[in-house]
């Protein structure tokens, strides 16, 4: 290689390096101005202007006059272009999904949630194939990928296990069949967390665990906004830790899992009442109505979701926790339960500044953000900008 070219391929790393930490910033901070990024970057003013006007002729970035406030030169506010790439996410869920667009600045166009038509993975994974189509056809070679996010274990792009779809082993590749899109897939509790650790309740925290109450309990523990997937990124399923009782099988074939004293089926249970057909329904409606014989109920459940919490603690010494889904209403039914399970079940010299109990920022649409975090990341890597230049071109 002459050194021509390989001056020329340095410099090319180079300003995709940049002009991805300034997209970076734009989706982590939405309504930063370039003086703030230049800042942050430590970029001169000269440099800060030349990316950005770059990333602007690129149709991957706007910018608008930001309000004068006092001395010192003008700036502009950053916001992803009207023309710009976009991400379709995905949110799988037990009896249906949602969606929505996301673009760069990390905002969210929600679309219309569905119910499933029938619980198959081939009729499921066929109908999320259509919603991909049609987004195709209507945002063009806008659209550069799809995230989708699974209540279940996710290793690439194979869900290993969900057990409250009771799907074990599918390819989620046919959602992309002959697209071309890039297809990336996560976990939904971890995605949840990810927004949260991003751009919601734990923004800026270096280390954060994100918990959420649906049909069981999940979440993930971050690292400066990056979930810590394990040695083959299937970490967080705090769901089927062993802090229930030993003597019951959980669908997914451990024993005791923290999931089976957590959700709508151990509400049900202690109330003596048969597993309901929907346990997010059931303990949603309960804690709303919070019913006087279901007090006992609920309070237990509250000091299920402490002690276990507390552990994560001990574990992962967190420097906040954020609460999403069902254990919000959960926490405020029984706070006093909560409180004193969570205090107790922490090791001594962690109960004067226990870590803080958050509620989450994006409470109904965060695993949606979080599945565009994730296809945002793609979109700012080196190939797919190379790619949006030279499709420009």
């Amino acid at each position: 290689m002459s050194e021509d070219n390989l001056e020329l391929m340095v410099n090319r790393r180079g300003r995709w390096q940049t002009a991805a930490e300034v997209l970076g910033l734009l989706s982590r901070q939405p309504g930063i101005t370039r003086a703030a990024v230049a800042r942050a970057l430590q970029l001169s003013t000269g440099s800060a202007t030349e990316v950005t006007a770059r990333l602007r002729d690129l149709q991957l970035l706007s910018e608008s006059p930001a309000p004068i406030q006092g001395r010192g030169r003008p700036t502009t506010v950053l916001a992803a272009h009207p023309l710009g790439p976009v991400v379709l996410a995905l949110e799988l869920r037990q009896g249906g999904w949602r969606s929505g667009v996301v673009s760069l600045d990390g905002s969210l166009e929600q679309l219309p949630g569905h119910r499933h038509r029938g619980h198959r993975p081939a009729s499921v994974l066929a109908a999320l194939r259509e919603v991909v189509v049609g987004a195709a056809a209507e945002y063009g070679d806008r659209l550069q990928a799809v995230a989708l996010a699974v209540p279940g274990t996710v290793r690439g792009l194979e869900l290993l296990q969900a057990s409250t779809l009771s799907w074990n082993d599918v390819d989620l590749s046919p959602v992309v069949e002959g697209t071309g899109l890039f297809l990336v897939a996560g976990n939904d509790a971890t995605l949840a967390g990810v927004a949260e650790a991003r751009t919601g309740a734990a923004a800026g925290a270096g280390t954060a665990l994100h918990l959420i109450v649906e049909v069981g309990i999940g979440g993930t523990l971050l690292l400066d906004g990056v979930p810590v997937g394990g040695a083959s990124g299937t970490a967080g399923e705090y769901g089927h830790t062993p802090y229930g009782d030993r003597s019951v099988r959980c669908p997914c074939g451990a024993r005791g899992c923290w999931d089976l004293e957590i959700d709508g089926r151990a509400l049900a249970r202690h109330l003596g009442e048969p597993v309901p057909e929907d346990p997010y329904s059931y303990a949603d409606d309960l804690l709303r109505r919070h019913p006087a014989h279901a007090e006992a109920a609920i309070a237990k459940v509250a000091e299920a979701l402490g002690a276990g919490l507390a552990g994560l603690v001990n574990a992962h010494d967190p420097a906040v926790i954020t609460l999403g889904g069902l254990a919000v209403p959960l926490r405020a039914a029984a706070p006093a339960a909560f409180a004193s399970a969570y205090e107790d079940n922490l090791m001594t010299f962690r109960r004067s500044a226990p870590p803080p109990v958050l509620e989450a920022a994006h409470p109904t649409d965060g695993v949606l953000r979080g599945a565009g975090a994730l296809g945002i990341d793609h979109l700012t890597s080196e190939p797919a900008l190379t790619a949006w230049e030279a499709a420009r071109g």
